[in-house]
């Protein structure tokens, strides 16, 4: 059974203001920056998927040249957002300091994790479930199997990291979102009219197979043989997306699927995620033990 952690607080009516987490694009230096804790590294490789080059950040753990494997986690990033966004504008290496995990943060432009119903070459799930697992299984110390892995992200890249667990079971044992955008698939075009040139591209019209594809909560119907991930959904009171995160922490719960869920203060933007990662890496640090 799940659990909902929820900490309930007195509002003001103000309208609810979805703020995307934006980022400048900046292009990667390859090599590696040593810092105090962890060392960080840029990395470029050829996606087969994509059928071109794609960057990616990770940080590598203490002890990693001990020589022993160790779990993964892939950091997905947010809309308008890239690959080293986690890195920069969140505490992220002084919170995961501690913690036996090599984190793994993949650029995907604005792609929702998904390949494009109306673009041939943007086969973005293919890339991150078949291309980047592949391309880290080889070049690093990992754990090669559905127990050493973990997915995350906020917002787009909750959505991706959610979509990635209901999809690809086999793949991770942790699946885990900060203010994800579950209703991609369904009607966020027409509630987010900004949004929707560029969610027509990914999922096609309103009824499209891709949408129907890609959809987390006709997802959660579908039959699957390898057992359901540990989903770890997370929320703030202010997001835009609070609703839809409910509908599916309750729909979770609904299916007896494991899972947890935490809504506490806070809106759509770097201070909240900033301020819940230490609890996300907690639970996957719990969850997928090395």
């Amino acid at each position: 059974m799940g659990k909902i952690l929820r900490c309930v607080v007195c509002l003001s009516l103000v309208p609810l203001i979805f703020v995307p987490a934006l980022a400048d694009k900046r292009t990667a230096i390859a090599g590696s920056v040593r810092s105090q804790r962890v060392l960080v590294r840029d990395s470029v490789f050829h996606s087969a998927s994509l059928e071109r080059d794609m960057h990616y950040r990770v940080l590598i753990p203490r002890n990693y040249e001990k020589g022993d494997r160790f779990p993964v986690l892939y950091l997905l990033h947010g809309l308008y957002g890239d690959y080293q966004n986690w890195d920069t504008r969140t505490s992220l290496e002084n919170d995961a300091q501690n913690i036996r995990l090599l984190i793994v943060m993949p650029d995907a432009d604005d792609s929702w994790y998904t390949n494009s119903a109306t673009v041939s070459v943007d086969k973005f799930e293919d890339y991150i479930a078949k291309d980047l697992i592949s391309e880290i299984d080889g070049r690093y110390q990992t754990i090669r199997a559905r127990h050493g892995r973990a997915i995350a992200g906020l917002s787009m890249g909750g959505y991706g990291a959610v979509k990635f667990g209901l999809k690809y079971p086999e793949l991770f044992a942790f699946a885990g979102s900060l203010s994800g955008a579950f209703n991609a698939a369904q009607n966020l075009d027409a509630l987010r009219p900004e949004f929707r040139a560029k969610l027509l591209e990914v999922f096609g019209g309103e009824s499209s197979r891709a949408r129907n594809e890609n959809d987390i909560f006709l997802l959660l119907t579908t039959p699957h043989q390898s057992p359901y991930p540990y989903f770890y959904l997370a929320c703030g009171t202010s997001d835009f997306f609070l609703e839809t995160n409910r509908a599916l922490a309750k729909q979770l719960s609904s299916r007896n699927i494991d899972y947890e869920y935490h809504e506490t203060p806070g809106g759509h933007t770097w201070d909240y995620w900033d301020g819940v990662l230490k609890t996300l890496l907690q639970s996957i640090e719990e969850k997928v033990p090395d």
